[in-house]
């Protein structure tokens, strides 16, 4: 009896030993950040540290507060290119310091609606605001942000006019399935072609959306978004921390 289980604890051990990241390597998944190194990252010149790494909840997190000091782009992105892949990470917005006087009222085709006036309407709400890039492009930047029709949205499309209607309703979330500001948000991202795929905390909010002319490669990008000048910010801040982000390639 104790001969044949044996093998079995010893194997349950080893798993134990090897943890997640192990497990994770074994499916295909990469992680671009759990044990708190910004090695698969190139943080922007001289940020001087507001792209840093903190201990939350027991674990390390990427924090940022919005400040960063560098001339050029501010985001933080990946050393490594991309192409089709299944990207999964936490994040959560840590506060809403700043109130945005501009939020639309969005419309599932992607439009915003108007008043009795003819103007569109604008709400003013606490909101900070990020993202991820997909393929290095902003156009397809996957939105973290505090607006009523809610995160996994894609701003650069929607927003384009040029585009046909069914491409724009395709990249306007389904709903909002966000957990209030403090609490952790779980993204899985898929990219495959030119389609997305979003879901945010078990529901899907964007399903195999279109991106015309999106590249066929390109890194990921965490966003800077907001500015901050005599003590106050100046727009909706990336007052943001990411965690556990692992993605699978599908090349």
């Amino acid at each position: 009896m104790t001969l044949r289980t044996a093998p079995t604890a010893l194997l349950a051990c080893l798993a134990l030993v090897a943890g997640p990241a192990a497990s994770a390597q074994d499916e295909g998944w990469t992680w671009l950040f759990k044990d708190g190194s910004l090695d698969q990252w190139a943080i922007p010149e001289g940020d001087n540290g507001h792209w840093k790494v903190e201990t939350v909840d027991g674990g390390p997190v990427i924090d940022y507060d919005a400040r960063s000091e560098a001339s050029g782009d501010k985001n933080l992105v990946t050393r490594e290119e991309f192409g089709n892949f299944v990207l999964e990470f936490e994040w959560r917005i840590k506060e809403t310091p700043f109130t945005n006087p501009n939020v639309p009222y969005v419309l599932p085709d992607g439009t915003h609606a108007r008043g009795v006036d003819g103007e569109p309407l604008k709400l003013a709400l606490p909101d900070s605001d990020s993202g991820v890039y997909v393929r290095g492009s902003s156009k397809s930047q996957v939105n973290i942000w505090c607006w009523p029709i809610g995160s996994g949205e894609v701003y650069g499309y929607r927003m384009d006019a040029s585009l046909p209607t069914e491409v724009r309703s395709g990249v306007t979330p389904r709903t909002q399935a966000d957990k209030p500001v403090g609490e952790w948000n779980a993204f899985r991202i898929t990219m495959e072609g030119d389609r997305l795929t979003v879901v945010l905390n078990d529901v899907t909010v964007i399903e195999d959306a279109q991106l015309p002319g999106i590249p066929e490669r390109g890194n990921l990008q965490l966003q800077h978004h907001g500015g901050y000048r005599d003590g106050k910010y100046t727009g909706p801040p990336s007052l943001v921390q990411f965690r556990n982000i692992r993605i699978k390639p599908m090349d």
